[in-house]
């Protein structure tokens, strides 16, 4: 079957665009070049996760419950920690607040005018959906199978890529070519092929790779698998491409400081196994209900 090869939106502003290859399926030998992007520069929004832990947080306000509250209390042993039932004294809650009335014959329009405002200056993120799976080798560089999810009345796209998309598992927002700012959902997995080569054998059985196309060296590329779907439908994929050659080494950096995190946290997880902690379990009893108030009435 032969196969045809077309040049993706490229980005016109920096000189690490990458023209990405696409496979038909179709018999033809005929090449064509997609529209022209806009000139906007595909790019990361917000910083990368690289392992820093956050800030810890404030500490939790403390309930206790003096001793003369405490009405029955009853124990239970369970994983290795005490679980205590204690019937408290009832402590009186405020009653809910009363249904704030509805405005009649308000002028919303500086209301209108300001929301207006807000959606042009942030923009609705558009959720990119992909599945990937990121083949390693021992002696050749990682491959990456990703289906692409374009959303509704359109069908799944599935790609090979030279670029290894465990690194763009840090990046939660990004801005396209066409100036879209987007939210990158993916859910991924890493495969040794040389360990599930090992795997298949230990098990009587031979190991059949998948087969992967071949990519030029240098940039980060890809190629569709099957028919190519319209070219603006690729174009987050493209921008994602864009992002990796442009980015590549602050993406290593940020993954590389993820996987230190965490090792560490393995580590002293290993180390200083957690112990489960005894709970107290408080409740009371009303002979009747809080009175109801507004609209609940």
């Amino acid at each position: 079957m032969k196969s045809i090869r077309l040049v993706l939106v490229a980005v016109m502003a920096i000189a690490t665009s990458v023209h990405s290859q696409v496979t038909d399926a179709a018999d033809s030998n005929d090449a064509s070049v997609a529209p022209e992007a806009s000139p906007t520069v595909a790019r990361i929004v917000g910083n990368i996760p690289d392992g820093t832990p956050p800030p810890p947080a404030p500490p939790r306000p403390v309930f206790v419950v003096p001793g003369k509250d405490v009405l029955d209390a009853s124990s239970h042993q369970q994983g290795g920690r005490t679980i205590t039932l204690q019937r408290i004294k009832p402590i009186e809650l405020p009653p809910p607040p009363e249904p704030a009335s509805p405005a009649e014959g308000a002028d919303n329009t500086a209301f209108k005018a300001r929301l207006a405002d807000y959606r042009a200056k942030h923009p609705r993120a558009e959720i990119v959906s992909l599945g990937a799976s990121v083949y390693r080798f021992d002696n050749a560089p990682p491959r990456t199978l990703v289906t692409y999810s374009p959303g509704e009345n359109t069908e799944p796209v599935t790609f090979w890529s030279s670029a290894d998309f465990a690194l763009l598992s840090g990046v939660y927002a990004f801005v396209d070519t066409d100036g879209q700012s987007r939210t990158l959902f993916m859910m991924w997995t890493n495969i040794n092929v040389s360990r599930m080569a090992s795997v298949f054998v230990s098990h009587g059985h031979k190991f059949q790779p998948p087969g992967i196309p071949d990519f030029p060296a240098g940039l980060a590329s890809f190629t569709v698998v099957g028919k190519p779907p319209a070219a603006d439908v690729l174009v987050p994929i493209q921008s994602l491409h864009d992002i990796y050659n442009s980015e590549f080494q602050r993406l290593q950096t940020a993954w590389d400081g993820r996987e230190r995190a965490r090792l560490q946290r393995e580590a002293d997880l290993k180390a200083n196994p957690p112990k489960p902690k005894n709970i107290t379990l408080n409740y009371w009893r009303t002979e009747t209900p809080a009175p109801l108030q507004g609209g609940a009435k």
